[in-house]
């Protein structure tokens, strides 16, 4: 019956999103409640479930995401983004856009949230595709796509990726050193197949682009703040504002990430020590990186400036930690349902390759939730939730279960994403168009990726 109840809990969290256009966190609540009372754990144990889920859940990730969203605001504030798209451009040429943007996408971009990713790339789509020929659009859509969502699963700060990491009790270290090479290396062949679908017909610019009115006003507005391809200097310089060299700007990414790698390979080759550990600890290591970034802020943007963009980043905080903490909850309520026990035997083969198996089922999991949901994120943190109280049962490294919940909650965004339709309108595609590129793009990232992480659960 714990099973049974379990299962209804889930699909009354996904009819409720979807259906009923509830919030995911007052759902999640709601599935909660249900699955501890209907399964017996009593009022007073579900209530302790659900909080202490929450508060178990914060203490390992609360800092992190709140550091990472704070960087990006700070950074996007003084057009950071902007200036490294504008080099991109100017480094590699149209012709290479595509291979240049998903890359960047998927290592750099996801310490801002996906929704200003593709503010930021839209514009410089619209303006680099004609100098890539009658398949340029699509070819910058679908890899600005599979960048954004290759790094928000795979790539530390993602969201996604350090939401599965602390439900699954997974190092960010030890993910970084796996989730470096998997984000682009999926980034960029899933671009390069969709590049070969393009070649061969799968576009028709007449019913895939709907490039109207509003389109251009939106891309007018974000171009005349700083991201047009024609005033982008040679240097990547933008002359809107007044901002740190390139270089400079994209130290508060990139000096976290040195400190976490370099706390991942001292312990992998046991020269560990508390300072190398408190070095290569993630939340000092983002917290250096929000340091840099609020200096840098504070020297360009003034303290008004800064201000604001800290207020920003601190709104778009507050709605990831509830969804992630009651991600928590929901794993927390399964765990005292002894259902770990019963999930456990899913978990396990007779077929003599149980860590395939355990790996595919993680992915169908995650598939699943992403398909009904829309949502990414949830999709991820409920797969970590229902996953996490089982994996001591399952003799698989947690690594290689993390990246398949990451690889399926990749698979096939579609409509009922509310990032779907701006992806769409930022770009200027029909619906037809948009399911041909994001739906596209993100169903080969989920696949390409699948057997990569299989190897690597057999190597791990």
């Amino acid at each position: 019956m714990v099973a049974l109840h379990t299962a209804i809990a889930i699909i009354a969290i996904v009819a409720l999103i979807i259906r009923f256009k509830v919030d995911p966190v007052i759902s999640l609540i709601i599935g909660s409640l249900y699955l501890g009372l209907a399964s017996g754990v009593g009022f007073e144990k579900t209530v302790e479930a659900i909080t202490g889920g929450f508060g178990e859940i914060m203490a390992k990730v609360g800092l992190l995401i709140g550091f990472g969203v704070l960087i990006g605001s700070l950074l996007h504030a003084m057009g950071t983004f902007r200036k490294l798209v504008g080099t991109l451009i100017n480094t590699f040429g149209a012709k290479r856009m595509p291979y240049a943007m998903t890359t960047a996408m998927s290592t750099i971009f996801p310490s801002i949230y996906v929704d200003v990713q593709v503010v930021l790339a839209a514009p410089v789509a619209r303006s680099a595709a004609p100098f890539i020929g009658a398949r340029g659009l699509p070819h910058l859509a679908g890899g600005i796509g599979a960048g954004i969502f290759a790094g928000y699963v795979f790539m530390i700060p993602g969201l996604a990726a350090i939401s599965i990491c602390a439900l699954l009790d997974i190092k960010l270290g030890s993910w970084l050193m796996y989730g470096v090479v998997l984000g682009p290396l999926t980034a960029i062949l899933t671009t390069m197949i969709f590049g070969v679908l393009l070649r061969f017909g799968w576009w028709s610019a007449e019913r895939d682009e709907e490039y109207d009115e509003a389109v251009a006003e939106i891309e007018a507005h974000t171009l005349a703040a700083g991201g047009d391809v024609q005033s982008v200097t040679a240097s990547g310089e933008s002359p809107s504002k007044p901002s740190p060299p390139l270089g400079i700007a994209l130290l508060p990414i990139l000096v976290p990430l040195v400190m976490i790698a370099f706390g991942a390979f001292a312990e992998v080759l046991d020269m560990t020590n508390p300072f190398i550990d408190f070095l290569g600890n993630a939340t000092v290591a983002l917290f250096v990186g929000l340091l840099g970034a609020f200096l840098l802020a504070r020297r360009y943007l003034r303290e008004s400036g800064t201000s604001e963009a800290l207020s920003e980043g601190f709104h778009t905080t507050g709605e990831i930690l509830l969804i992630t903490g009651i991600g928590g909850s929901l794993g927390q309520v399964i765990k005292a349902t002894g259902l770990d026990d019963q999930l456990a035997g899913l978990f396990t083969a007779d077929a003599g390759a149980p860590i395939i198996v355990s790996i595919l089922l993680a992915w169908v999991v995650a598939a699943i939730l992403h398909i009904a949901i829309g949502s990414v994120s949830v999709a991820a943190i409920t797969a970590g939730g229902i996953i996490g109280p089982v994996l001591p049962s399952i003799a698989v490294n947690p690594i290689a279960i993390g990246l398949a919940i990451a690889s399926g909650a990749l698979f096939a965004l579609h409509v009922n994403s509310n990032f779907f339709w701006m992806f769409k309108s930022l770009l200027g595609l029909s619906t037809t168009g948009a399911l041909k590129s994001l739906t596209t793009v993100t169903t080969i990232a989920s696949l390409v990726s699948l057997p990569v992480v299989v190897a690597l659960g057999l190597v791990i």
